[in-house]
């Protein structure tokens, strides 16, 4: 005796026993080779010893059911033999057992082998490809939604009646006036870090009257503008992006088509245009924020009364590095409010790609943001502003 197979505890349950007999292997099934049972023999099927056999007989007299599981198995285990070289033979199948047993050899595939893995420079290459791929796939689709809300844009403004006031004005609430404390805050901090900073490295040369040069030309030019587009990016941008995406999961939008209404007239446009209108504002503001912050911690550190940073401030800067910033403000929040509504409208219907296309829009208008702003800058420097 070779191997014993499992024994059935049930008259129902499968179950096989084996021998050898001068070489020849005899295997009996019995019980219910169905997919509730054949479960427990799998394995033990697959053990069966094959030194020193040639040959081997399957007994299927005692079989009371067979299902394609079970017929499975037997052919699985009939061709992992044969792959050793083993001849096996059928007795005592019925017929509708031989009719099932044929049609599943028939159509039994062999598993392929594990691919071997990858090499590690070609799964970088890889991952750089699919990266590649998918960021030229969504600057596509940007510059299309650019394309199509550019286009609805130049017809609102032909056609002033399709705008809607109430919208338009409680985006602009939400968007400026709700943010004027964090943005005069971050704005008078960055300031005063300014003035610090620079105040201590100019003393070095004896020249920390020019920190006030330093934190005027910082403020107005760049880090005004840009302090205050990441943090309306952050919170106005995602903000569109969870509103028009929580609308979306609710069918909210396509109730909206079905009943005539244009969601870029509804939706898009209301806050692309009211970003555009008080972003200009938001950035004077920080402006004067940062300025009042550097004019504060030049008096406390430097003792240059406010009246002395008034003069050397008038001195130091023209009206061209005060126009810098505040031109700049609505490109930012026309880009800002563009990738925050294209990401909102393309939130799929769950909550998870509402929090996935957020964190998209945010990620998404800050990088847009920051280009932009180095295009600019060399722009002007080019023009000779």
């Amino acid at each position: 005796m070779a191997l014993t197979g499992v024994e059935a505890s049930t008259a129902d349950r499968c179950s096989f026993s084996s021998e050898t007999l001068q070489g020849r292997l005899v295997v009996a099934f019995s019980g219910a080779w169905t997919i509730g049972f054949v479960g427990t023999v799998s394995q033990e099927i697959r053990n069966l010893k094959s030194d020193g056999i040639t040959s081997a007989v399957f007994d299927l007299a005692d079989i009371s059911g067979l299902d394609t599981a079970g017929a499975w198995v037997i052919v699985r285990t009939i061709s992992e033999l044969s792959a050793e070289g083993i001849d096996v033979e059928l007795q005592k199948a019925s017929e509708t057992s031989k009719i099932l047993l044929n049609t599943v050899t028939k159509n039994h595939v062999e598993c392929p082998p594990a691919a071997p893995p990858d090499n590690f420079l070609v799964e970088v290459l890889h991952h750089l490809g699919v990266e590649t791929y998918e960021f030229c796939k969504a600057g596509r689709d940007l510059l299309n939604f650019l394309g199509y809300a550019t286009i609805v844009l130049g017809r609102t403004i032909i056609q002033p009646r399709r705008i809607r006031v109430v919208a338009l004005v409680s985006q602009m609430e939400q968007s400026g006036l709700n943010a004027l404390p964090i943005v005069g805050l971050i704005s008078f901090l960055v300031g005063v870090v300014l003035a610090y900073q620079g105040a201590d490295q100019l003393a070095k040369f004896g020249a920390q009257i020019y920190t006030v040069n330093l934190v005027a030309v910082g403020v107005l030019r760049e880090m005004g503008i840009l302090l205050t587009a990441i943090i309306v990016a952050g919170r106005s941008g995602s903000a569109y992006t969870a509103q028009i995406g929580t609308m979306k999961v609710n069918e909210e939008i396509d109730a909206m088509e079905t009943i005539g209404l244009d969601p870029m007239d509804v939706l898009v446009m209301p806050r692309l245009i009211g970003l555009v209108l008080v972003m200009p504002l938001l950035t004077f503001y920080a402006d004067m924020m940062g300025l009042l912050g550097g004019a504060i911690m030049s008096y406390v550190s430097l003792d240059i009364s406010f009246a002395q940073f008034g003069t050397q401030l008038k001195a130091a800067i023209g009206v061209n590095s005060f126009w810098v910033g505040i031109i700049k403000a609505p490109v930012f929040a026309f880009i800002i409010a563009l990738v925050g509504c294209y990401e909102g409208l393309r939130v799929s219907r769950s909550a998870e790609s509402v929090g996935k296309q957020t964190t998209r829009a945010v990620v998404e208008a800050i990088f847009l943001v920051i280009l932009l702003d180095a295009l600019f800058s060399v722009l002007f420097s080019i023009i000779g502003i």
